[in-house]
């Protein structure tokens, strides 16, 4: 049997466990999980589970049974609800349930502005200590000003600015990249500028006021190399990008709103400047932007639909089959990048949670058996190697296959 140890990242055979990282809880499970590879629990960082506010899309029992599906142990929950975490207050409300409904560890993000919208500083200092870092997820602040002055306070409270960069004037009401397949179906595109112009300028306040800073779901080859060269000069930035990103580019769609999301779906040169960043470590992380949605809301097509694809129960799988086994990248950077990293960045600690996964197994992604509520991915029907075979978090189970799959 092997384990992948959390601490070196080097395989191990046998049955004992002598290193600290990885639980001394999974001995018990080592005579029924034979040929299967332990794993430290995924750690995603972005992830929208959509309560308070908007439970008919998810919750938080909802997507964190889902997440643990996926083998993660702990998600960081994105900000854009109902009300938004503004303040202590509104803050309350999502805590309230995460203790009362999460399967897995969730750590929220407080709003970056007063209702997300760019205009006020929220409550930083008052959320401190409750959240892991300030985002305005979905809509980011494109207000230099009010963006330094938030940079300065979040350097103060040792917490990082995480940014959703991107210039609505430059967005101009496109729904997919500008490229071929808008060009084809006559529909609005999004240009690469929209993403990578806003990264620019937030890279430069973050270096101009020293602050941590975490950019999200890069999908640009200049938002790489913007990235690659703030990290030569010494900015304290780390990034992420998504399985969709790595997987898929634009030319690959189709006319449904399970294509659609925000960033789009971009060139294959931008998607192997992706995986090029994944090797030589420019792109820290890797996470899903799990964003669900209504089966009605996703009915209405790429033009009308809301932005917003699921992954997180199959994220692992996607890129185990599509970027390991093909050699693009080794088992230990995936984990890495999925568990470690995520974690080193965000301060989460390392606890006794762990994945076990049968990654000689063969599956197919089938929505009809997703427990998130959303059901709108780009790939539904793939093949793929790797299956969940349990899920622990602090010694407790929180998926099983055999007692808990479908």
């Amino acid at each position: 049997m092997q384990y992948l140890l959390a601490n070196n990242n080097t395989y191990v055979t046998g049955t004992g466990f002598a290193v600290e990282a990885v639980p001394a809880a999974v001995n018990a499970i080592a005579e029924t999980v034979h040929g299967c590879v332990i794993f430290p629990g995924f750690c995603d960082v972005h992830v929208h589970l959509r309560e308070p506010g908007f439970s008919y899309k998810e919750t938080i029992a909802t997507g964190t049974r889902a997440a643990a599906r996926g083998g993660c142990t702990d998600v960081c929950a994105m900000p854009n609800l109902n009300p938004v975490p503004d303040c202590m207050e509104n803050l309350q409300v999502q805590l309230d349930i995460i203790d009362r409904d999460a399967a897995i560890h969730v750590y929220p993000l407080g709003a970056i502005t007063v209702g997300e919208k760019g205009q006020e500083l929220a409550d930083l200092k008052g959320m401190s200590g409750h959240v892991i870092g300030y985002s305005d997820d979905g809509r980011g602040v494109n207000d230099e000003a009010l963006l330094e002055q938030a940079m300065v306070q979040a350097k103060e409270l040792g917490l990082p600015i995480v940014a959703h960069c991107e210039d609505l004037t430059l967005v101009n009401g496109g729904v997919i990249h500008d490229g071929n397949f808008a060009k084809k179906h006559g529909l609005p595109g999004i240009n690469s500028e929209s993403e990578w112009k806003p990264i620019e300028m937030t890279v430069r306040l973050a270096e101009k006021v020293g602050c941590k800073l975490h950019i999200c779901h890069i999908s640009t080859k200049e938002s790489v190399d913007i990235i690659r060269r703030a990290k030569a000069r010494g900015v304290d930035v780390t990034c992420e990008t998504g399985p969709h990103y790595l997987l898929i580019n634009h030319e690959q769609m189709r006319n449904h709103a399970r294509f659609k999301m925000n960033p789009p779906l971009r060139d294959e040169e931008d998607r192997l400047a992706l995986i090029k960043g994944l090797q030589d470590g420019t792109i820290d992380m890797i996470a899903t932007d799990h964003a669900p949605h209504s089966a009605e809301e996703k009915a209405t097509g790429l033009r009308k639909s809301p932005m917003g694809v699921v992954g997180i129960e199959t994220a692992f799988p996607l890129l185990y089959t599509y970027l390991v086994r093909p050699g693009k990248l080794t088992l230990q950077q995936l984990v890495k990048r999925m568990a470690i990293t995520p974690r080193n960045r965000f301060n989460i600690p390392f606890t006794e949670s762990y994945c076990v996964w049968n990654l000689q197994k063969r599956t197919e992604v089938n929505t009809d058996e997703f427990l998130s509520k959303g059901r709108s991915t780009p790939f539904d029907g793939w093949p793929m190697y790797g299956q969940c075979i349990r899920t622990v978090v602090d010694g407790k189970v929180v998926w099983d296959l055999e007692t808990m799959g479908k």
